[in-house]
């Protein structure tokens, strides 16, 4: 039986909003800030998605760990709403729809699993969720490059050589460290895999050779889907600035000036057109997709702050209701194990991430 959820919000917590509104710098905040009524954060605290309100505490609010509320939140994760549902469905051998379907049951497989319990924040020590990380990196890793592969490998077991992909390698590494295993030998591995083979190359000169780079041309050619450059920046994000090797660092630099380069949601050779349309419908999670906010979030965590971002930050504010609020515009729903969200309806986890980003903008 699920714990429920907290009846009431702090009201101190309400009032902190007046820190979004007085950020000087920033024209785009100052100009959201300023819309009559537009007060999300109440909304984002309220307690039926305890993930957001823990994020919505310590990111948006600046609480500290040990705040009460932000404790509160944290063990909420695991007692109530998605992620408890999510692991009440998990098999005995730490997978989710079979083993050898980890990546090929969309949406509903270990991958996307453990996509979505690292989004929202899941406690990296729980069993279940170690469960989890040790199958996947028993099964869909290859042991020789460290990168992630969507078939098994049968006879020697780990992920098959020649099926590793840079989206799911990205996806994974970033799952596997925000559930704790940076430190892992296996996921280093996994990071150094980014760094060694991760490219970014814009549709110039000749297309890379050899593996991994001749077993998929949509991954590469001679132009490198953007959404696999994307998923690599943000597993490489994801390590403590601390903790990032001069490898690390250069790869970095070089993912984020291809989305720089790309004005975040532009075809680079001809700004006027978008990459894909879909990339300004937002959406939660994305899984291998990704969309303008999503790249705007790695790379104002990461702590860029250029003018190519700025077109894609004016659509991104300028997508919010007269209450502070984005919508739910892209889903994977009707695919998922457990439900999140409804299009076209207010979304709390895409609020809560546009004013991440406008916040650190």
């Amino acid at each position: 039986m699920e714990a429920r959820p907290p009846k009431s919000v702090s009201p101190k917590r309400v009032n902190s909003l007046v820190m979004i509104e007085q950020e000087p710098e920033t024209g785009l905040v100052s100009e959201w800030g300023s819309m009559p009524g537009a007060d999300p954060i109440a909304w984002l605290l309220e307690g039926d998605n305890p993930s957001v309100r823990y994020f919505t505490l310590t990111d948006l609010l600046g609480a500290a760990p040990d705040d009460a509320e932000v404790v509160a939140a944290r063990r909420g994760i695991m007692s109530y709403g998605t992620v408890p549902r999510i692991l009440a469905a998990q098999a005995g051998d730490g997978h989710w729809e079979g083993r050898d379907h980890y990546y090929t049951a969309k949406y509903r497989g270990t991958v996307w699993q453990l996509i979505i319990l690292a989004a929202l924040g899941a406690d990296g020590a729980d069993q279940r969720v170690r469960g989890g990380c040790e199958a996947i990196l028993c099964d869909a890793q290859d042991t020789e490059s460290g990168g992630f592969a969507v078939s098994r490998a049968k006879k020697d077991g780990g992920g098959l050589h020649s099926s590793v992909i840079p989206c799911l390698t990205g996806n994974l590494v970033w799952s596997l460290i925000r559930l704790g295993m940076l430190d892992d030998p296996r996921v280093q591995h996994g990071v150094d895999w980014i760094t060694t083979y991760q490219r970014f190359d814009d549709g110039e000169g000749e297309a890379p050779a050899g593996w991994p780079y001749d077993r998929w041309e949509m991954c590469w050619g001679r132009h490198t889907c953007h959404m696999g450059a994307v998923k690599a920046l943000k597993a490489l994000a994801a390590i403590p600035p601390d903790r990032r090797s001069p490898e690390v660092e250069r790869t970095i630099a070089q993912g984020a000036e291809f989305m720089l380069h790309h004005h975040i949601h532009k075809r680079s050779h001809d700004l006027a057109k978008d990459s894909k349309r879909g990339w300004r419908r937002l959406g939660f999670p994305l899984m291998y997709q990704t969309d303008m906010l999503e790249i705007l979030g790695i790379l104002t965590t990461l702590g860029y702050r250029d003018e190519r971002m700025q077109e894609a930050l004016r659509l991104v504010a300028g997508k919010a209701d007269a209450q502070g609020r984005w919508m739910l515009e892209s889903t994977f729903n009707d695919r998922f194990l457990v439900p999140i969200e409804v299009k076209g309806e207010p979304s709390r986890w895409v609020t809560l991430e546009a004013l991440r980003v406008l916040k650190s903008a």
